[in-house]
């Protein structure tokens, strides 16, 4: 009990002193973040805590009518899961998986799946696995609650149940961005030898140099300039991925970190078209399109 109150009061003040902090400092910190460096690679620990929270405006409102349809598949818990997808016009091994912002699978997930599957000319089965089962908000004290209650076992169960539904000759590429960033790289990690490629923007890393060895193929890693998935950081990453004989790609865009998503007011439109040249020129020498 006291170990929680103590946790809560600090909390407190960091919120109480974020909004008594002077405009600069305000300035400097009103950055949209979705993750920040902890020991486990994961946001859990942190994603409740109100003076994070206060850094994650709300997305945009966004109607999309999506090109694509929902799919249920069995997790490999034995229970469904869910994702949106968008088969390729031919019969075809090659598969893109797709993950989620901690907002959850929303339309603008679904929106990017579909110009993925366009710009990859309708050759590759598009799959965005529903991490949150369901759950979706644009609530940034929701989001954190959500990431907070995801359940690493769980998301695992449903990347493996993603990668039985596509088949054991499935050749499998992964994107995502922020929680859906750091989960594009586990989920090249759970593909085995079925991956041939990872693209992760502005995703905490996986810092264990042994899991990085197990990898197959390589990264493209998409950065922000930022205080929590720091240049110190990146760099941390690359000497890991070196040191695991891996290959790393990456470059730091000189925007705050979410500025490649279009629900984000602080979106950066030509740095996210230059870092979408990048991810999409990836994922076509990977597919051999």
């Amino acid at each position: 009990m006291v170990k929680l109150l103590l946790g809560t009061s600090i909390a407190i003040v960091s919120f109480i002193s974020y909004l008594f902090a002077p405009v600069e400092t305000k300035k400097e910190t009103q950055i949209t973040l979705c993750y920040v460096a902890s020991s486990d690679d994961s946001m859990a620990s942190f994603a409740t805590d109100p003076a994070f929270i206060a850094l994650h405006p709300a997305p945009l409102p966004l109607q999309y009518d999506a090109i694509g349809e929902k799919v249920t598949f069995k997790a490999a818990d034995g229970t469904d899961a869910t994702g949106y997808m968008v088969k390729a016009k031919k019969k075809s091994d090659k598969w893109l998986f797709v993950y989620q912002e901690w907002w959850g699978l929303n339309d603008y997930i679904r929106r990017q799946s579909d110009t993925f599957y366009n710009d990859l000319n309708g050759e590759v089965n598009v799959l965005a696995l529903d991490l949150y089962d369901g759950k979706v908000t644009n609530v940034p004290a929701e989001a954190g609650k959500l990431v907070q209650g995801a359940q690493e076992a769980r998301l695992e169960s449903i990347i493996k149940g993603g990668l039985a539904y596509a088949g054991p000759k499935a050749k499998i590429a992964n994107v995502g961005w922020c929680f859906g960033g750091g989960w594009s790289l586990r989920s090249g990690l759970l593909g085995g030898k079925q991956t041939i490629g990872t693209v992760m923007y502005y995703g905490m890393p996986v810092r264990d140099v042994e899991k990085l060895k197990q990898l197959s193929g390589d990264v493209l890693g998409v950065f922000a300039t930022e205080e929590r998935i720091s240049k110190e950081v990146v760099e941390e990453f690359a000497a890991n991925m070196k040191a695991a004989n891996k290959t790393l790609m990456y470059k730091i865009y000189p925007g705050v970190h979410g500025f490649a998503n279009p629900s984000n007011p602080k979106y950066d439109e030509e740095s996210s078209k230059q870092a979408y040249a990048k991810a999409i020129s990836y994922l076509k020498e990977r597919f051999k399109i």
